[in-house]
């Protein structure tokens, strides 16, 4: 399973993890807040924002449940109304985690010990560093 995990700032990481660690998810809704000793990410604390099942359909908040249904939809994510009133049959993934998630969408709320937006330092930005401290002796 996928997190997509975003913050205020606008930053956004991607983490996957495991099978074992994902089933700690199972049964959560959307809007629901949990740990994040859940996902191995101590001090953080999440909500959930979204997600998408393993055929790519969407999660939706107002589908209850954890399958896929078709829906009878006049506005959402992918819905184009092209004349008033008109409605669109559309399926969706339903507002609970399950096995069958491949993605879900986290909002921080609160902000761990360790920083999961800062970028890693790699040996190549060692040596960019190196050789500018050179240039300027």
């Amino acid at each position: 399973m996928k997190l997509v995990i975003s913050n205020k700032q606008g930053k956004a990481k991607q983490v996957e993890i495991e099978d074992n660690v994902a089933s700690s998810l199972y049964g959560i809704k959307i809007g629901d807040k949990f740990n994040g000793n859940l996902v191995n990410m101590e001090g953080y604390e999440f909500e959930v924002r979204g997600g998408s099942d393993d055929a790519g359909f969407p999660m939706r908040r107002d589908v209850q449940g954890m399958e896929r249904k078709a829906i009878l939809a006049t506005s959402g994510l992918g819905n184009h109304i092209k004349r008033k009133g008109m409605r669109k049959r559309k399926t969706v993934a339903g507002n609970t985690i399950a096995e069958a998630t491949a993605q879900v969408n986290l909002y921080v709320i609160k902000k761990g010990k360790e920083d999961l937006f800062a970028e890693p330092v790699t040996e190549e930005k060692k040596e960019e560093e190196t050789t500018e401290e050179k240039k300027e002796e």
